[in-house]
C-alpha cells in the first residue's frame, strides 16, 4: 500500500488579493493540499468579500493585523479543525496577526510570520524578542499528544546553503550571526526538524528574492520559508517543492509532503 498522505502548502503571498490576481487560487486548486498556510495576507477579512478567498473544498480562516494592509496570516483547511487558535496570547505580536493554528486530528498547523528586522534597530529588537518567545511557545507543544507543522516565513536564511550571496550578507538582518544561532537551537538543540532539508535537495533552492536588480531571473535567492516540525515527524517527509513556474509573490510556495494520515 502506498503510505498515507497529508500534502501541506506555505506562502508569503505579499498581498492575497495580490496573489489572487496573480493567479494564486487557479493554481492551488489543481494542488490537491490538505492544509495551506498563508502569511502576509495584507487584509482585513471583511475586505475579502469575492469567494475566491475561501477555496472551495476548504474551511478557511484569517488572523487579521489591527492594522490594514498589514501582515495577517491564514489558514485553509480541507479537515474542519478540533479548534482554532488564534495568536501567541502575547498582545504586541497578536495586534500584528503573525500566529493562527488549526488543531486536527493528531497534528496542529500553524501558519506562522515572523517579523522581518530590515526597517532599523527596534524592528530588529522586537524581532528577537518574538524569535525567544515563538521558540518557548514551540517547547510547550512538544508536551502534547500531538504532532506540530509551524509554516510560514521566518525572515531567517539558516545556512549557506539557504543564502545566494552569503558573504555580503552577514550583517544584514535574515543572515545576522545571532538570527542564524537561534535557528541552530530550534533545530540542532530544541529537536524540531526543516522538513524541506529531510530529502536531498539541488543547490540554490530558494523561496524568496528581492525585487531589486534581476535577483529572480538569476536565481539570486533566500530561503526563508520554512515547515519545520515537531521531533515526531521526523523521517515522515516523503516530497518536497518549491514551485517557480509561476510567479504569485515575491515568495515560492513551499510544499511538502508527509506520510501521515490525518
Amino acid at each position: 500500500m502506498p503510505p498515507a498522505m497529508t500534502r501541506i502548502i506555505s506562502l508569503n503571498a505579499n498581498g492575497i488579493r495580490a496573489a489572487a490576481r496573480k493567479g494564486f487560487f487557479d493554481w492551488l486548486a489543481a494542488q490537491n493540499a490538505d492544509v495551506v498556510c498563508i502569511q502576509e495576507t495584507k487584509a482585513q477579512e471583511h475586505q475579502l468579500v469575492d469567494d475566491v478567498f475561501r477555496p472551495a473544498g476548504f474551511h478557511s480562516y484569517y488572523e487579521d493585523a489591527e492594522k490594514k494592509g498589514y501582515s495577517g496570516v491564514a489558514i485553509y483547511s480541507r479537515h474542519k479543525p478540533d479548534k482554532v487558535v488564534r495568536g501567541l496570547g502575547i498582545e504586541d505580536y497578536d495586534r500584528e496577526g503573525r500566529y493562527l493554528e488549526v488543531q486536527l486530528s493528531g497534528l496542529a498547523v500553524a501558519s506562522v510570520y515572523l517579523p522581518s528586522g530590515t526597517s532599523g534597530d527596534e524592528r530588529q529588537a522586537f524581532k528577537m524578542r518574538m524569535l525567544d518567545d515563538f521558540l518557548a511557545h514551540m517547547k510547550k507543544t512538544r508536551r502534547r499528544k500531538r504532532e506540530y507543522v509551524f509554516c510560514g516565513d521566518y525572515n531567517i536564511a539558516h545556512t549557506k546553503a539557504d543564502i545566494k550571496n552569503w558573504k555580503s550578507n552577514q550583517k544584514n538582518s535574515g543572515f545576522l550571526p545571532e538570527e542564524r544561532a537561534w535557528m541552530d537551537t530550534l533545530i540542532h538543540e530544541s529537536g524540531f526538524v526543516d522538513a524541506f532539508r529531510e530529502l536531498p535537495q539541488e543547490e540554490h533552492e530558494y523561496s524568496w528574492w528581492s525585487n531589486r536588480g534581476r535577483a529572480w531571473d538569476n536565481n539570486v535567492g533566500w530561503r526563508i520559508d520554512y515547515h519545520i516540525t515537531s521531533p515526531g515527524l521526523r523521517g515522515r517527509v516523503t516530497a518536497t517543492d518549491i514551485y517557480r513556474d509561476a510567479r504569485f509573490s515575491d515568495h515560492a510556495p513551499v510544499t511538502v509532503d508527509y506520510d501521515f494520515k490525518l
